[in-house]
């Protein structure tokens, strides 16, 4: 399975995490932030899922990351490019 598939199937059993995603970017987009990284979302998430609350235990794949990124992105055309991205390396 390549990394889209597994993040297509992750993503699926897991809505929460982008919902959590998107929030915390909405909010860093409205105090101000023009550019983020998508990095301390997901550290945010995890933090919120690890320290915050109790009774969830999953992982987030770092090789997500930059996926979550794209989706928001895509899922939110008038925010493209407030994440910085590469191009992906096929696999």
């Amino acid at each position: 399975m390549n990394l889209l598939d597994k993040f297509k199937k992750f993503d699926a059993e897991n809505p929460h995490v982008y919902k959590l995603f998107e929030k915390f970017t909405l909010q860093a987009i409205d105090k101000g932030h023009r550019r983020l990284s998508a990095w301390l979302i997901v550290n945010r998430i995890r933090w919120e899922t690890m320290v915050m609350t109790t009774g969830i235990d999953f992982k987030i794949s770092n090789d997500f990351i930059a996926l979550y990124s794209r989706k928001f992105m895509e899922k939110n055309p008038q925010y493209d490019g407030f994440f910085v991205t590469k191009e992906m390396k096929r696999t």
